[in-house]
């Protein structure tokens, strides 16, 4: 599994993530966008239905339902984890949002995307955590930054 970690320095996850997703849909892949609450998947869902690139976003909430014919799945963290099953959608690609930990099924996911703001304190020291905890069990984890020119992968 791939691990990457995305320090948001100069847009807020509602702005970056229509276009990681719309890579992603590019790939041929589908993606589960895992947040804190209820509340903040409506927010992303509101976010991606006016994002101006890509132009159109397919994607759904538990609200609208269908989650097999939806290519992009936006679910609260603790509702996917108490659900106990695989990716409504079948997604191979998990993006986290709002520090959430990777699930415990986090391992039938081919990438993960674990995004956070980096005009955060907290945020930020809670990234390093799961970082370190990433290599704990013999991930190797890759960082990218947000420059002017896009995203920069270091180290």
């Amino acid at each position: 599994m791939q691990l990457a970690f995305y320090h948001l320095t100069r847009s807020t996850a509602e702005q970056a993530l229509p276009r990681l997703l719309g890579r992603t849909l590019d790939s041929g892949e589908r993606a589960l966008v895992l947040c804190a609450d209820t509340r903040r998947a409506q927010a992303i869902d509101e976010a991606l239905w006016q994002a101006p690139e890509p132009a159109w976003l397919p994607h759904g909430t538990a609200r609208m339902g269908h989650a097999a014919h939806q290519p992009v799945w936006i679910e609260p963290a603790a509702d996917f984890t108490a659900s106990g099953g695989p990716a409504p959608n079948g997604a191979r690609y998990l993006f986290l949002l709002d520090g959430v930990e990777p699930p415990p099924r986090s391992e039938a996911f081919e990438r993960m995307f674990d995004l956070f703001d980096g005009g955060d304190a907290a945020a930020v020291a809670a990234a390093r955590v799961r970082w370190n905890g990433a290599r704990q069990v013999g991930l190797r984890p890759t960082y990218w930054q947000q420059t002017e020119r896009g995203w920069q992968k270091a180290g």
